[in-house]
């Protein structure tokens, strides 16, 4: 009889499970091949020695070199000057600047993206007291806004908590990175306070009724010395939180138990991390340079408008300022250009100043305009060497980050970026960004939006 077309041949079925189980392993090493190829590709990448020649070498430790060479090698800069030597890989940065990656502190870059959307808005909290938040889990690494800013040399930023008196803690995060695990730099990094306010409204009608203002003037000052009460309050009860939990730990006391916001505070209140006080109007910052002083704490003023009038008792306390108002507009009394020069009053008193943009919900956006702020200043008579130490070496210090960051020099992570004139210069334009060695991309919504028009076919 001849054989139905239909007839199948069947194979042993220990035949099959062996073809199964060959299968499956070849699948399960295939997989796991590929797997160590993503691993090992970006440290491959990294091994590989890049040597940067003839550029204009911006160290910011140090003078200029010009024409200068960075030799590159395991994500570190392990050589800076006139280099003759050899390297797996030779960019001839020819007529171009190398400079440091900028640090952008005190941004709600990364929390925010459109304002009239609730849902990318991510700043603060519920909460007068909320110091065991940490904004560097909140941030968006598919941020339209990251890859702007980066596309202007800023590599690293502080998004910052916002609304509460103790709003919570920051880190530094990377603009490299494709989860927020991986952009983390250092975390935390700083507890954030924003100091009650301390202008008292005279205006209006005196007494003990009640305004739309806020109150009588004396309602006001006693609403004043509640909340700064409040604040003395909690970090004293942290303080007593700590030493109970340390008696407890060392000679058997009996333990208070954890509470996340006062376990928080721990490092801030031993001094071994600043804390930002968010301080603008002159009463502000007096108050917390006393309080600042009389707990032994480690303070940074954020915002700082009146800054440049108690110059002198910041210097003296050897508290930096990170500035953000270049672009605030001055009271009737005082000069149009009053903070376009608050900078350089500063480093003249031997305050140590940190550019930033002022707050508010464009400042996710226009951070990337931090060299222009630096600009602004240098034109009303900072030094420009200083303006540049003002968005790299001197942010790195205060966040206690210098010995990696902030600078080209050995042993520094190779996170630098070229550009084709002076980034403080409007017209120059970025043209390499490499964070800890390996180059990162500059592509943008911007820069796609404009290939999109720029080949957009005439109209017949």
């Amino acid at each position: 009889m001849k054989p139905s077309l239909n007839h199948r041949v069947t194979e042993p079925s220990w035949l099959c499970s062996i073809y199964k189980r060959r299968d499956a392993t070849a699948t399960f090493v295939f997989c796991c091949l590929a797997v160590v190829a993503c691993f090992l590709a970006p440290l491959v990448a990294d091994a590989q020695s890049l040597l940067l020649k003839n550029a204009t070498v911006h160290p910011v430790s140090g003078p200029a070199l010009s024409p200068g060479d960075v030799l590159i090698e395991n994500g570190k800069v392990t050589q800076v000057g006139h280099l003759d030597i050899q390297a797996d890989k030779v960019i001839d940065l020819t007529g171009q600047h190398l400079y440091p990656g900028l640090l952008a502190l005190d941004t709600p870059l990364g929390l925010l993206e459109i304002e009239e959307v609730r849902a990318t808005l991510d700043l603060e909290e519920v909460g007068q007291f909320v110091p065991e938040v940490q904004s560097w889990v909140a941030v968006n690494p598919d941020s339209e806004l990251l890859p702007v800013a980066r596309a202007n040399g800023i590599a690293y930023f502080e998004p910052t908590p916002e609304g509460s008196m103790i709003a919570g803690q920051s880190g530094l995060m990377s603009m490299d990175g494709w989860t927020t695990e991986e952009m983390v730099f250092k975390k935390p990094l700083a507890l954030h306070v924003y100091w009650p306010g301390m202008e008292i409204n005279a205006g209006g009608r005196r007494g003990r009724r009640r305004r739309a203002s806020g109150g009588s003037v004396e309602d006001q000052a006693k609403e004043r010395e509640r909340k700064i009460k409040e604040l003395a309050d909690f970090f004293a009860d942290a303080r007593a939180y700590a030493k109970a939990r340390d008696a407890a730990q060392t000679n058997g006391a009996p333990d208070p138990g954890l509470n996340p916001p006062w376990e928080a505070m721990r490092p801030y209140l031993l001094g071994q991390l600043p804390i930002i006080i968010h301080a603008d109007e002159l009463r502000q910052i007096k108050a917390a340079l006393q309080w600042a002083e009389t707990n032994h704490y480690k303070i940074v003023i954020a915002g700082g408008r009146d800054a440049w009038k108690v110059a002198g008792l910041l210097a003296s306390n050897n508290v930096p300022v990170i500035y953000s108002q270049i672009y605030g507009l001055p009271s009737e009394t005082e000069s149009y250009d009053i903070h376009f020069k608050a900078p350089e009053l500063l480093r003249r008193a031997g305050v140590k100043v940190a550019l930033s943009l002022q707050d508010g919900v464009d400042a996710a956006s226009q951070i990337r305009n931090l060299p222009y702020v630096a600009s602004q200043a240098v034109a009303f008579g900072l030094p420009s060497d200083e303006a540049l130490k003002a968005m790299t070496l001197y942010p790195a210090q205060i966040m206690g980050v210098d010995d990696r960051l902030g600078a080209i020099e050995p042993g520094k992570a190779a996170t630098l970026f070229s550009c084709t004139g002076d980034i403080m210069d409007l017209r120059a334009n970025v043209s390499h960004l490499w964070m800890a060695g390996h180059e990162v991309s500059l592509e943008s919504r911007h820069t796609r939006l404009y290939d999109k028009y720029k080949n957009r076919p005439k109209p017949k």
